[in-house]
């Protein structure tokens, strides 16, 4: 490994090896993107009389939901098994797990293999939001954590947008091996990269730790940051080592600790209800319904290729903000935006429902904007911030309760919308997303910490500091 370091290292402090290094761990996520988006316009293919295998309602209701099944029981375990093996082994086995659903569906697409296909599409599904963001974390400089972060939102919805065109203009089988030939190409390049320096010092290799935080930093290892920022991490090791309290003890049992994982989750879980997910899913009845006050007549394919140049635009923008925002400004303004134009779609629904008139365009710039103010920002900074509030011993854990929850949430709007949509009404479906996402926004206004370019110790100063004066407040 020293020897491959040696052969890509760049003086003078230049740290280009971390941005080629963020590019590749975001790759799997692109894969996944691909997985994803191939979903949405090959269903209607499925379904169409000129289907060359026929697909049931039930193959399609299993198609949709079973990945997150799997998501949710793979997710219990992937934090633990991040932290045993190591970011550089589960990234590997998630590459593998891609490579494998790919491989299924060029086997076989009837019902059976796409079921089985998607099925596997779970590991990726959780390890990608788990086992990616801590990688990232690792191997990057405070002042580009929150850019790293971000890269991977962009890169799924370059998968979500490039699986859109394929599907629009190449053959489907084509489209299967680009799918398998992305997942490949980066497991066998993966297998030369380094693991990360935090989890060399975890397993003791304080060394060859020395030699990757070098290469990532592109100085000497006899830096006297670098010596500095490897001794801390020993310390805090050292410090873990004596402590006798497993993750889940020291998260309940230390006060700050544990307020930084009910924001986390407070975060997570409202990034998930704000309903951008049902706005992916409903966005063809919106460009239908929009279209009877408007010309706008876009084919199925050319609406879900809009859609995933949104999203990518949204991502785009937070790539190159949110370094100069923070993950305060962006988290709240991005929240704020959601409830608003969640509450514009909610009122369309209503107004049109009772026989008034809105303009047609007003839904539709509602739904882009969704889908845009997510991308930008409530969407990546609510995983930028698991890997920022906690430290290395304890990311795994809260990242796997916190996909496990996002799984829950995901599971519960895709089986139970339709029901409620039609038992109250979709307008006030859509106003509830709307409350979810301002509720956010005040919430993270008045508890959120801004975490950027700020360590884990003070973050958790600050976040101290809050509760003595709350305490110091009551009479």
């Amino acid at each position: 490994m020293n020897i491959f370091l040696s052969k890509f290292k760049w003086q003078n402090g230049t740290r280009i090896n971390q941005y080629l290094f963020a590019i590749l761990i975001t790759i799997p996520l692109l894969s996944f993107g691909m997985v994803q988006g191939w979903l949405s316009p090959m269903i209607t293919v499925l379904k169409s009389p000129s289907s060359p295998v026929p697909f049931t309602a039930g193959d399609i209701s299993w198609m949709t939901s079973v990945t997150y099944i799997t998501a949710i029981v793979v997710g219990a375990p992937m934090g633990y098994l991040t932290d045993r093996y190591g970011r550089k082994f589960m990234t590997l086995a998630t590459t593998a797990s891609l490579i494998l659903y790919w491989s299924i569906k060029l086997f076989s697409l009837r019902p059976w293999a796409l079921v089985l296909a998607r099925a596997v599409a779970g590991v990726p599904c959780s390890a990608c939001y788990i086992v990616l963001p801590i990688y990232l974390k690792e191997i990057s400089d405070i002042d580009l954590r929150g850019f790293m972060g971000s890269l991977l939102i962009m890169n799924r919805n370059i998968g979500y947008l490039l699986s859109y065109i394929c599907c629009d203009l190449l053959d489907a089988t084509l489209v299967l091996w680009i799918g398998l030939l992305v997942p490949t190409v980066t497991f066998f390049v993966f297998l030369v990269m380094p693991e990360t320096p935090e989890f060399l010092v975890k397993q003791g290799k304080i060394e060859e730790a020395k030699s990757v935080l070098a290469w990532l930093r592109g100085v000497p290892a006899t830096d006297p940051a670098l010596e500095r920022d490897i001794d801390q991490a020993v310390r805090v090791e050292k410090k873990t080592q004596a402590d006798d309290k497993t993750a889940w003890g020291i998260i309940l049992r230390d006060p700050t600790t544990f307020k930084a994982f009910i924001i986390t989750l407070v975060i997570k879980i409202t990034q998930q209800f704000d309903g951008y997910l049902i706005v992916l899913i409903y966005a063809s009845m919106v460009f239908e319904k929009a279209s009877e006050s408007i010309s706008l007549q876009l084919s199925p394919n050319k609406q879900v290729i809009l859609i995933g140049v949104v999203q990518l635009l949204g991502s785009v923008a937070a790539t190159c903000i949110v370094e100069k925002t923070g993950r305060k400004l962006l988290l709240v303004s991005t929240s704020l935006a959601m409830g608003v134009s969640m509450a514009l779609l909610g009122s369309w629904f209503y107004v049109t429902s009772v026989g008034g008139w809105l303009p047609g365009w007003l839904p539709v710039l509602a739904m882009c904007a969704c889908i845009f103010a997510d991308a930008a920002g409530f969407q990546p900074v609510s995983y930028i911030i698991i890997t920022d509030l906690f430290t290395f011993q304890l990311r795994g854990t809260v990242s796997s309760f916190a996909n496990i929850s996002a799984k829950l949430s995901n599971f519960v709007q895709m089986k139970w919308f339709t029901a409620v949509s039609e038992l109250i009404g979709i307008h006030w479906t859509f106003a509830f997303f709307s409350i979810v996402s301002l509720f956010a926004c005040f919430y993270s206004v008045l508890c959120f910490p801004e975490t950027r370019h700020k360590t884990v110790d003070e973050i958790y100063q600050k976040l101290s500091k809050r509760k003595e004066e709350k305490t110091d407040s009551v009479p």
